[in-house]
C-alpha cells in the first residue's frame, strides 16, 4: 500500500502538470511577458501567503497541523521585500488581489480556521512546490530581468533556512506519513490538495486573461 506522502503526490499530478504548464506560466518562463508580469504575479502570491501565515502563529501548537509550521519556511517577508523592489517603497498602496487570488487565499484562511488538516493540504501543495519548481522560476526570473543571483526581486524563491532541500522535502514527507487523520481524514485532505492546485490554476489563468501576448 503507498504512503500517504506518495497518495497525495501521484493524486494531485494532473493537475501538477497542468498549474506548471499554464499558458501564462509558459509565457512568463519563456520570457515572452515584461516584468510587470511578473510583479503582478509575485502580488497574487502575497496575498495566498498572508492567508496561509497569519494563520500558521494559532496552529503552531494544533496537534495535526503543527508539526508542519516551521519558521525556516515562512515566506512573507520575502515577499515584501521582492515586492519593494519590483513596485517601490510604497507597493503596498497599488497591491489588489484577482477575484481567483481572493477566492484561494479565503478557502487557505478558511482551513486555517476551521480545518487543520485541510490547511495542511496548502501548506503542502505551496511550500513544497515553491521549494521544488520555484528554483526553476528563480533561475528563469533572474535570467530574464536581471535580477541579482538570490537577490531582491527573487528572495521568495531563496529558502535560506534550508540548507538541504532534498533531505528538507524527505522530512516533510514523512511529516504526511505520520499525520494524526484516519483514512477518510486522509481522502478528504487528498481531495483539499486538488482543489488547491485547482485554485491555483485558476490564478495562472485569470494572469493569462489580464496578460495577454498579442496574436
Amino acid at each position: 500500500m503507498d504512503s500517504f506522502s506518495t497518495l497525495i503526490r501521484t493524486a494531485s499530478h494532473e493537475q501538477h502538470v497542468e498549474a506548471e504548464t499554464s499558458t501564462f506560466m509558459s509565457d512568463l518562463l519563456g520570457g515572452r511577458l515584461g516584468v510587470d508580469a511578473y510583479a503582478r504575479y509575485t502580488e497574487q502570491l502575497w496575498f495566498v501567503y498572508e492567508a496561509l501565515e497569519a494563520g500558521a502563529g494559532r496552529l503552531a501548537s494544533d496537534p495535526v497541523a503543527g508539526p508542519f509550521v516551521r519558521p525556516e519556511l515562512m515566506r512573507l517577508a520575502s515577499l515584501e521585500r521582492d515586492l519593494a523592489h519590483l513596485r517601490g517603497a510604497d507597493w503596498c498602496a497599488g497591491l489588489t488581489a484577482l477575484p481567483a487570488t481572493e477566492e484561494y487565499a479565503a478557502r487557505v484562511r478558511e482551513c486555517a480556521e476551521d480545518w487543520p488538516a485541510g490547511y495542511v493540504a496548502h501548506h503542502y501543495t505551496r511550500y513544497l512546490g515553491d521549494l521544488s519548481g520555484g528554483q526553476v522560476i528563480r533561475d528563469k526570473a533572474e535570467r530574464t530581468w536581471g535580477f541579482a543571483r538570490k537577490g531582491d526581486g527573487v528572495r521568495f524563491y531563496v529558502f535560506e533556512g534550508i540548507t538541504n532541500p532534498a533531505a528538507f522535502k524527505r522530512e516533510y514527507r514523512e511529516l504526511l506519513d505520520g499525520i494524526r487523520a484516519d483514512d477518510l481524514e486522509k481522502q478528504r485532505v487528498v481531495a483539499e490538495c486538488k482543489r488547491a492546485f485547482a485554485l491555483n490554476t485558476a490564478v495562472f489563468r485569470a494572469l493569462g486573461e489580464e496578460f495577454p501576448l498579442s496574436a
